[in-house]
This record gives structure tokens, sequence and C-alpha cells, in this order.
């Protein structure tokens, strides 16, 4: 019997690298470092051929001679010796034009632009099934954690039941100094900005923009449905305080920034919001700039996922094993590659996303009373009417010739709407001072 001859080495996929800024470079630098690690994983060699940045000259520098550097993006977009081009500009205003050109030109794209996704993802999905391309995006949520995969190819025996995760390192780090050194949110702000944790405007992180455009883009896969950015419920953590911090830990919780998604009866939950979690639960234990993402499966049960959320070389990591995913599927018929959002393009569901005043959770509620009698029975009237169930509540001591005390109250499940009835009532109170301050509470089981 003769031995049958191995087959020579395949031509090296070819790449266009669209900004080879903090990311950009790492991925560089992975792809140098690994090489030949990736082309055993890969079947064949993965070169960046080409660049295209506007500070030209270091991308030069960068580069070393080893590929071309434009500052024209289209030229790398149609280029004829280009098979996958990678972007890494950000935004969506220049990318959304640039991965669609690129798609036009029947190339496969590798993206980690979660907002771009989010915003317009429906759009370039439809283009690349058109055209018989790839978008791959694995670095768009969690950085270097392989959520994405788990996802669209992991848990897809599962009907997903719900997700949770800590997706933006910035607001975790800032939570986690004001629990830990008992700090006011505008003093850890500074530091996170003096870190390089914080941007110099820092909106997109503290007001739960960013995690929103990740849990949009963790929704469309764990449920089949098109992407709804516009429908999420976004709440940041600039007004939240050491005081209530420090009364989740005495009765057993943590205060996290959450990007909550989960099926319920009459429809689907898309949400990011702080939340207290059980202290006892992992995700809670999550501290600094790190990433974690708990996701439920009918099947699987609870399955966590941790790791570095940003970085230059963590989510590299991402975006060079979406080229060796495109490398692996490139010559494969487009009909039985995964697909882009995990269901197949004609099977997605229509069922609506939940407006905030429908979904039910558990609350955590701090309000400001005078000490007198009546003011606890007032309370528990005005929550009863309002079908809300006290779970524990605690009136914290005065202090000394101090007339004015904090009662806290945890609630069983109960209707949002119905939440925002009995404050109304409550705040209207004479003997309550100021506006009651409400977090929504998960126990994550």
């Amino acid at each position: 019997m003769r031995k049958r001859r191995a087959a020579g080495p395949a031509q090296p996929i070819r790449a266009g690298l669209l900004g080879i800024g903090t990311v950009g470079r790492g991925t560089w630098e992975v792809l140098a470092r690994n090489a030949d690690e990736i082309q055993r994983r890969a079947g064949r060699a993965i070169r960046i051929t080409r660049i295209a940045d506007t500070a030209i000259e270091r991308a030069r520098a960068i580069a070393g001679g080893k590929a071309g550097v434009t500052a024209d993006a289209f030229a790398v977009t149609r280029a004829r010796d280009i098979d996958i081009v990678i972007e890494l500009i950000g935004g969506t205003g220049i990318a959304r034009k640039l991965v669609l050109d690129a798609i036009r030109h029947r190339k496969h794209v590798v993206t980690a632009n979660k907002a771009l996704l989010a915003k317009h993802g429906n759009e370039i999905f439809a283009a690349a099934q058109q055209q018989g391309v790839m978008v791959a995006f694995e670095a768009a949520v969690g950085g270097g954690i392989p959520i994405i995969k788990a996802l669209r190819e992991g848990l897809s025996a599962n009907r997903i039941e719900w997700i949770a995760g800590i997706i933006n390192g910035t607001s975790n780090f800032i939570l986690s100094e004001m629990r830990d050194k008992g700090l006011q949110f505008g003093a850890v702000l500074k530091e996170a900005q003096r870190k390089g944790y914080a941007e110099a405007d820092p909106a997109f992180d503290i007001e739960g923009v960013d995690a929103a455009h990740k849990l949009t883009i963790l929704a469309a896969l764990a449920f089949g449905i098109p992407m709804q950015l516009d429908k999420a419920y976004t709440e940041g953590i600039a007004a939240l305080t050491t005081q209530d911090i420090r009364y989740a830990e005495e009765l057993g919780y943590r205060i996290k920034l959450l990007g909550i998604t989960r099926r319920a009866r009459q429809g689907i939950e898309l949400r990011v919001h702080p939340t207290l979690v059980p202290a006892k639960r992992l995700i809670a234990n999550v501290e600094g700039v790190m990433n974690a993402v708990l996701v439920k499966g009918d099947a699987v049960g609870p399955t966590l996922y941790y790791g570095a959320g940003a970085g230059s070389q963590p989510t590299a990591s991402a975006v060079v094993a979406d080229l060796i995913d495109v490398t692996r599927l490139i010559t494969a018929d487009p009909e039985h590659r995964v697909p882009h959002l995990a269901f197949q393009p004609d099977q997605l569901s229509d069922e609506p996303i939940l407006p905030i005043g429908d979904v039910e959770t558990s609350y955590y509620l701090r309000m400001r009373v005078r000490d007198q009698p009546g003011v606890l029975a007032d309370i528990t009237r005005i929550l009863a009417d309002s079908s809300i169930s006290i779970d524990a509540m605690v009136q914290k001591e005065p202090g000394e010739g101090e007339r004015r005390v904090d009662i806290v109250v945890l609630t069983h499940l109960a209707v949002e709407k119905n939440v925002d009835a009995a404050l109304r009532r409550i705040e209207s109170l004479a003997t309550v001072v100021g506006r009651v301050t409400r977090i929504r509470l998960e126990e994550l089981l």
C-alpha cells in the first residue's frame, strides 16, 4: 500500500489592517510572535501585507518594511491581493463605510468594533450573507474572553435563559475602588483617568453606553434576534454613593454595573444598570478592570467566562483567533459556516424587547425619613398597595442629635412600573426627605 504524499503548503492568507493603534499593534505583535503556532493551527500562514493608518510614519516604524503602509484605507478594502480586512479604527462613521466596502469587494472582515455592530450589525451581516463572506467579531465583547465563540458554538445545544455580565472594566474598577477605599465616585474617576483606565471623556463607560453596545451583541447571539441597541435600557454609575455600597455590603451584596438580557414570558429583557448581587456569587468577586460574563443555559446550567476585557494583547488574542477561524473556513461553502448571529439568517426571532417598566426583578430601596412614629407603617402600606412584597427592612440608627434616619428595604420580585408608582407615593409623604434611591437586585440563580 503506497503512502499518501503530503500536500504542499497552502498560500499564506493576506490581511489588510485598518488602524495600527493599541489593538492594531498588539495584533501585529501576536501574529509575528506566534507565527509558527498560528500556521499549525490555521493550516496556512497569516500575514498582514497592507496597513492603513493616518499616522503613516508611526505605522511604517511598527511594520519595519514588512507591510505596505498607506493613509487611504479604501485602497486596502479594494486591493485584489487582500483576503481579510481587519477593522480596528473604531467608531460608526468611516468604519461602517470601510467594512461595507470591504464586503462589497468580497473581503472577509474581522472587527473589534462593538459600537459599529450594535448600531449597524443587521445591515453588515445582511451584506456579508449576500456576498458570501464572513464577519468575525470575537474581540467586540470582553476583550480576550471567548464569549462570542461560546455563544455561537459551545453552547449551541442550549436554550439560553439569561446572561449577566460585567462588560465594562472602567466602571468595574471605579466600583471596586469605591468599595475598597470608601471614596466617592468623583475621586475614583479621577484616579481611573490618571491610571489610563478611563478616557478624558468617560461618558460611554460610566453611563453604561459601552456595556449596552456589548449586551446588544450578546442578546442577538443568545436569543437569535436582530441587533436592537435603541431598545436597550441604559443607566450608569455616576449617582452611586459609598453609603449605598456600604449598606449593600452589610446586607451581603455587592454592587456591580451589569448588562442583563433574559428570556421573559412576554419578550426579551435588555438592560444595563447598577445591580446588587449576592457577595457569595463568583461574579460579585470580579474586581478591578476585569470582565466576567455569566451565561445560564437550560442544559449546562450557569457558566462563567472571566478575563481581561480590554488592552492591547488580550484584545489582539481575540482578533487573531478570528483570523485563524476565517482562514480555516475561507474555502468552505458559505451555507456550511457558523451563522454570524448563531442562528440561521432566515430563522431570527421577532420576540419583542421589553420596556423597562415591564421588567420584573427585586429592588434595594433606601429612603431618608423623619424619625417619628408611623413612618414604617406608611411605607409598608404603599408597597403592599402596589403588590410589592418586602424581603427585608432595616432602619439605621440615627446619629447623635440627628432626627432623620435611613430605611433600607429589599423587595421580592416586583414589576418595575409598580415600583415606580410606589416610589412616587412614598416621596410625596411629608415624613420622607428627598428622593428614594432605587437599585435593582439580581440573585443570579
